[in-house]
């Protein structure tokens, strides 16, 4: 029964794709001609096939990797055959090759290198969690945590140091293995929801913390531009952190005591270190850090079993993210640009619409739009994916962990702090600091 009302389901969702398909053609007519976007009413067709996308994400989130394929193979369709000028070569490869995109920095403008550097960061800090899980460090931490609600706040304050100077990714699987060991399996869902909003409220100030600050220090922003953005961070850590704390020791307390056979693997710890190391490095020297973090793996690999298994858990997660992130990228952002000025207000819509749409080609469009404060963007764009899992990169890859996060519905309700956090750090910062507009070249 249930199989049949999911295979309904499933027909009827993939009927609304290729039903939509087919607006364009009467809008397409009724334009008068191919010069002419075709759209229904105002809304570019992109953006509806991408919103439907989002919202099937949603409703149908045991099967995630399927609605963002279908999704994006609907774009892909749509541009193809409507839109003149696409190719989705150049878009993929950009205007260089691809060995002198890699070696200059201000060169590379195909979307195959943050695609296959988020694919990189996402399975690769999957097998880096496993390795400090197994390292034993995590099964002695409760000697060291508060055995009341502050022991979820400590663990989220370390979550928030640890993306200020590691990709945000690395710093939320840690703190997802760390939760898994002292909480005994049980997590709240709100809690997942703080890991992920500290892991980029920590990463919003910092050029290394976080995807979109290093894309605008590689733009020419100065790190001490985006700095700034820990005033709204904190105001927001402050209060979805404390909620969420009492949450997780509502739902089940910290362990009290380290196990009693606990021991520390220190191959293992300094597998983790390598790995840690090597993606700062290459994150300054080439904007790459997957070559580092896949780097130190297979040095790793050389005394120690590497947990393949976990790579292969978390290819579903990847492609997903890998999927949206694609879609969003043939968005034509060029209509936000072009009607929506640099402005707190449009820095603050921003930051909700990188809770559902990808933040990096927004992040891209503000740079090429320019005068912003880079600090309150940073903000805005980082900490707001935290609203929904699939919002960050961060989200995704956490979810891999803990499945249950994967509904956007559990996400909001257990984890609604973190939109009211939002607000209460945007105005923190707009308060406090106000809006410095700054060009992004130096």
């Amino acid at each position: 029964m249930i199989q049949t009302i999911f295979k309904k389901q499933t027909l009827l969702f993939l009927s609304a794709f290729a039903a939509l398909l087919f607006l364009p053609l009467v809008s397409f007519a009724s334009g008068g001609g191919a010069d002419i976007a075709p759209s229904i009413g105002p809304v570019r067709i992109e953006f509806i096939l991408f919103a439907l996308t989002l919202i099937s994400v949603a409703i149908f989130h045991h099967h995630t990797l399927k609605v963002a394929l279908i999704g994006l193979a609907s774009i892909l369709a749509f541009k193809f055959i409507f839109a003149e000028n696409f190719d989705f070569l150049h878009h993929m490869l950009g205007e260089t090759s691809i060995v002198d995109q890699f070696l200059d920095k201000e060169a590379r403008q195909g979307e195959w290198s943050i695609l296959l550097n988020l694919f990189g960061l996402l399975v690769g800090f999957s097998i880096l969690a496993k390795h400090f899980e197994d390292s034993g460090v995590p099964d002695i931490l409760p000697k060291f945590l508060p055995d009341d609600w502050k022991g979820p706040l400590v663990l989220l304050i370390l979550v928030f140091i640890l993306s200020s100077f590691l990709d945000n990714i690395a710093a939320a699987m840690i703190g997802g293995t760390v939760a898994i060991v002292v909480f005994k399996n049980k997590v709240h869902i709100g809690y997942i929801a703080a890991i992920v909003a500290a892991s980029n409220a920590g990463g919003a100030g910092s050029v290394l913390g976080d995807t979109t600050t290093t894309m605008m220090w590689i733009d020419g922003v100065s790190a001490f531009d985006v700095l700034h953005a820990y005033i709204a961070s904190i105001f927001a850590f402050a209060f979805f952190s404390i909620i969420a704390s009492r949450q997780q020791d509502k739902y089940q307390r910290i362990c009290k005591d380290a196990k009693a056979d606990a021991k520390i693997d220190y191959g293992k710890l300094i597998i983790v270190l390598i790995i840690l190391v090597g993606t700062v490095a290459t994150n300054v020297l080439f904007d790459f850090p997957a070559l580092g973090v896949w780097g130190a793996i297979l040095v790793g690999a050389i005394f120690r079993k590497t947990p393949w298994r976990e790579a292969k858990q978390a290819l579903s997660g990847s492609f997903f993210l890998i999927s949206l992130v694609t879609a969003a990228s043939l968005m034509p952002i060029d209509v936000l640009r072009e009607n929506v000025p640099a402005s707190l207000e449009s820095a603050f819509g921003y930051g909700f619409l990188s809770s559902v749409f990808d933040n990096i080609p927004l992040t891209k469009l503000c740079l090429d739009q320019g005068c912003f404060d880079w600090g309150v963007l940073a903000y805005a764009v980082g900490f707001g994916g935290s609203m929904v899992w699939f919002g960050s990169s961060a989200g995704v890859a956490i979810t891999n962990k803990f499945p249950e996060g994967r509904s956007v519905f559990k996400w909001i309700k257990g984890g609604w702090h973190i939109i009211v956090a939002y607000v209460i750090g945007f105005a923190a910062i707009a308060l406090i600091w106000g809006w410095e507009a700054e060009s992004n070249k130096k």
